[in-house]
Order: C-alpha cells, then sequence, then structure tokens
C-alpha cells in the first residue's frame, strides 16, 4: 500500500469525529430502487447535528490543535455548511470562532451560525471575497485558519464516512457516488475505500457549471474557473485544492456532471423515500447515480449515494418543485406555431389530448399565425421524438424546448408579448447577488442611449436571482456593451439567437 494512503488510512481510523458526529445511517431507498432495478442506499449525512457532513472534519481539525492555538481563536470562510460546524466544534472546545460569509449569505444561514457561538462577518458577495478577507483576518489577528477541504485532518474527519459505509454494509457494493465542490469529501472517502476495499468504484459527481475538479484532473493541475453556477451554493468552488487534487487523481475512477434539473429531480427521489429534503449540493450524489446507472444501463447492482446535506430554504422548493418535473423527464415544453386558421388550435388540442397538459399559453402572432407554448407529461424523454412527430405531422411547426432554459425559468412565467418598438434590442439572462443595491448597480452603470425593453425577474428563494433583460444597443455600441458586463462580474447568457425569443417575445 502506498504509503502516503497508509497514513490516511491511520488519521481515519484515529479521527475525533464522534465527540461531536453521529454515525449517520445507511438506508435503502426502496422507491428508488425499484425504479432503477438496483440496490440504493443512502448514507444520510443530511442527519448530522448542522444537517451536514462538514461537521467531521472541521472538529478532527479543531480537535487536534492544541490548546495555545485554540486560545488564539479560528476563522474560516464558507456560505453555509462548514461555518456551522466550525462554529459548533468551537462551542464544544471552548474556543472563539470568526465565520466569514458573503454578503450574499441567506439569513437563515448566518442565523445559524450566530446561534452556535460563532462570530459573523459579512464580506464581498462571494466565497471567494470571503476567503480572502479571512486570510487577511487571520494575518492581523493571529487566528488559526480551519480549511473547508484543502487539509489532512479535514479530509480524514471526512473519511470517516467511507469507514462507516464499509462496516453498516459488508456485502459487495459495486459503486459510492459522492458530490465534490472542493473535494474534501471524495478525498478522504476514496482514501479509506480504496486502502480497505479497492474494488469498489468511487464515482465524483459536480455539476455542469462549477465542474473545477474535473477539469483539474482533466489538465493536470489545479484550474481555476472564472466563475461557477450558484445553485447548489454547497459545491460552488472556483478552484480545488492541491491535495484534493492529488487523491482525486489518484483514487476516484470517474467524476460524472449533472445539470440543475437532474438534481431538482433527486431532490424529489429522496424526499418521496426519506420524507426529507435535501439541497442541492446534498441531492448530487442520487443524481449522478441515476445518471450513471441510464448511461451503463446496470442493474443488481449495489450502489451507495452520500447525502451530504440537508440546509435548504424552504423558498426555494418552489424552483425545485418547478424543474424537478423535467428532470425526472416526466415533461417535454414544446413551442408550436400553427396557422391562423378556424379550426387549427382545435385541431392541435386534439393532438395532444391523450396525455396530461401541463402547460398551455396561446399568443396571436399576425395575421398569418399564432405561437402557443405547450407544456406535456410524458413517461421517458423518447416520447419526445415522437411528440414532435406527431404535431409536425399535423403542418405545426414545433420546437422541442426541454433544455432551453430561457424557456423554462422565464417565459412561461412571463405576460405580454411581441412588440414592434425594439429595434436593436439584445436579451440576455443574468444572475444577480440577491442583495440590496445589486440591480442598481446594474442600472446605474449603463449607458443612458441603451434602453431597457423588457425585464423579468422571479425571487427562487436563494442567494442570487435570475433575470432576463432585452436592451436596445445599437450594433455600434455592442463592443461597449460587452465591457460594460464584463465589469459587472455576474453571470450571463447572451439569449439574442434564441429561436423562442423570436417566437414570443420579439
Amino acid at each position: 500500500m502506498d504509503l502516503r494512503l497508509l497514513d490516511y488510512l491511520k488519521r481515519i481510523l484515529n479521527s475525533r469525529v464522534y465527540d461531536i458526529a453521529i454515525e449517520s445511517s445507511l438506508d435503502r431507498a426502496n422507491k428508488l430502487s425499484n425504479r432503477l432495478n438496483n440496490n440504493v442506499w443512502l448514507k444520510r449525512e443530511d442527519t448530522q447535528p448542522v444537517h451536514s457532513f462538514k461537521l467531521r472534519g472541521a472538529y478532527n481539525k479543531m480537535a487536534h490543535l492544541s490548546a495555545e492555538q485554540l486560545s488564539r481563536g479560528v476563522i474560516c470562510s464558507s456560505a453555509g455548511n462548514h461555518a456551522q460546524g466550525v462554529a459548533m466544534s468551537a462551542r464544544r472546545l471552548g474556543c472563539e470562532a470568526h465565520i466569514v460569509m458573503p454578503v450574499t449569505t441567506p439569513k437563515l444561514k448566518s442565523d445559524a451560525v450566530r446561534d452556535l457561538g460563532g462570530h459573523v462577518v459579512l464580506f464581498g458577495d462571494s466565497y471567494s471575497d470571503a476567503y480572502t478577507h479571512a486570510k487577511e483576518l487571520e494575518r492581523r489577528h493571529g487566528y488559526l485558519f480551519v480549511h473547508p477541504f484543502d487539509d489532512p485532518d479535514v479530509i480524514a474527519g471526512q473519511g470517516t464516512i467511507g469507514m462507516e459505509i464499509l462496516r453498516q454494509h459488508q456485502h459487495p457494493i459495486h459503486s459510492i457516488f459522492v458530490a465534490i465542490g472542493g473535494g474534501g469529501l471524495i478525498s478522504g472517502v476514496a482514501a479509506y475505500i480504496k486502502a480497505v476495499r479497492p474494488e469498489i468504484r468511487v464515482v465524483g459527481v459536480q455539476m455542469t457549471d462549477s465542474d473545477a475538479m474535473r477539469q483539474s484532473v482533466e489538465a493536470g493541475k489545479v484550474v481555476a474557473l472564472p466563475d461557477v453556477g450558484l445553485f447548489s451554493d454547497g459545491t460552488a468552488v472556483k478552484a480545488v485544492g492541491t491535495e484534493t487534487l492529488r487523491l482525486t487523481q489518484e483514487l476516484v475512477d470517474e467524476i460524472v456532471t449533472v445539470n440543475t434539473d437532474s438534481v431538482c429531480a433527486a431532490i424529489k427521489d429522496a424526499f418521496e423515500d426519506t420524507r426529507s429534503i435535501l439541497e442541492p449540493a446534498g441531492a448530487m450524489g442520487i443524481a449522478g447515480l441515476k445518471q450513471y446507472v441510464a448511461k451503463h444501463r446496470v442493474h443488481d447492482q449495489t450502489l451507495v449515494a452520500i447525502t451530504c446535506g440537508a440546509n435548504m430554504n424552504f423558498d426555494r422548493l418552489r424552483f425545485v418543485a418547478d424543474r424537478a418535473e423535467a428532470g425526472e423527464e416526466r415533461e417535454a415544453l414544446f413551442a408550436v406555431t400553427i396557422p391562423e386558421k378556424h379550426g387549427t388550435l382545435k385541431r392541435l388540442c386534439e393532438t395532444v389530448s391523450e396525455r396530461n397538459v401541463t402547460e398551455f399559453s396561446y399568443r396571436l402572432s399576425d395575421e398569418c399565425d399564432a405561437h402557443v407554448l405547450v407544456g406535456l407529461s410524458i413517461k421517458d424523454r423518447s416520447e419526445i421524438a415522437t411528440i414532435c412527430d406527431a404535431l409536425t405531422s399535423q403542418g405545426f411547426a414545433t420546437l422541442n424546448l426541454a433544455d432551453d432554459d430561457l424557456s423554462k425559468e422565464h417565459l412561461r412565467f412571463m405576460v405580454g408579448g411581441r412588440s414592434q418598438r425594439v429595434g436593436d434590442e439584445r436579451l440576455y439572462r443574468f444572475e444577480f447577488p440577491e442583495r440590496p443595491g445589486a440591480l442598481m448597480r446594474f442600472l446605474s452603470q449603463m449607458h443612458p442611449n441603451w434602453n431597457i425593453s423588457l425585464f423579468h425577474y422571479r425571487n427562487h428563494g436563494a442567494d442570487y436571482g435570475r433575470i432576463l433583460i432585452g436592451i436596445q444597443i445599437p450594433d455600434q455600441d455592442l463592443e461597449s456593451f460587452q465591457e460594460f458586463v464584463s465589469t459587472l462580474g455576474y453571470r450571463y447568457t447572451d439569449e439574442t439567437a434564441n429561436p423562442v425569443y423570436h417566437l414570443f417575445l420579439r
């Protein structure tokens, strides 16, 4: 056995997590198992005292500090789960904990840290801003920094989860699915599994828009992403650690990426089996497991997903419910253009009458055509082509919107229609931090000649908002507008060429 792997095995076996953490249960997901024709087990880290696995690594790191180090106080940067783990550990060990959190952190999470005795400092719009400020406070006051993932003792603490899985399920296990943010959890789990049962596959799961570890493994070095998606805030890490990258490269068999819809569907799956509501990061393992089964067509295998967190804002459930059906591929969305003739709307309804209609929005376009946004229940994605064929055979031009975020996030919730007064209009989707002044910052920096011609915002109960904006920009100003949006630092998508925009909005 590699000496470094042996060292991690010893660290895991000697971890002091059980002073404060529980041995979480390994529960069979009966409904999911039956549906996937595999034996699916959930390692329930969402049931920890702070509803996340982060408590293990934070406490193990702090429990190995000397009395002199603890007396100086500890500091960390976190958007939620690690912060709660550090605060609870500090209370147990009798030291002060200073937690730097982005100002965009929901009050629910910052209040939870305060309730545990942590001194909260709000700074910056992102985790990266908070991290930089925490390191500055560390230098200024002599605090000891507790890293959320790139530390051997933190990794070893998370590795106790792998140890428990093998103790709780002593029969064959084919694969274990682990969410990846910075890589601390999968590094610890993989270190123990590969040291004791190397035949078990360890599969990492990342969001498609936050896949720093996957890109780093492919590049053979730490790759820093310019920005990350914010839906799964628990794994929204721009750069992984050097030690977690090394362990992932050596020990992890595969990394799969999942999208927002599939994670929402996984949250629903977990609820149906456990009656617990996972946060997005907590459901990523399930989403990756389902994707793995579909891709490799495996059956009768024993598969384990670590449900690593359940710190979910209640208001986010509206968004999750909206997208879960699409993620489970139980709903398909279409844009259908029909001739504006007597009886065609009735003929469209007859064509889809055998299916449950989830959405039906009709808008007269001109004297010749009308456009209809249609949502239909389906059993699986293979039915989409059949529906398209049925609609086109009736002479209806049909556009499949199953993967179109503009339609799912904005169009289906909008009222209004096309305008004849929007020359030079361009359409953009932005993700704004959910904080006072974010919109004003955008508007105050905008050139006075750029007129806003469309605006749609919908609160998702998260620490960011999704906004659709139409802006009239003369061609000669396009270069300066690109410079403007680049300086904002907000994640955005240019939707000007999206056919849905031209069908329904322009």
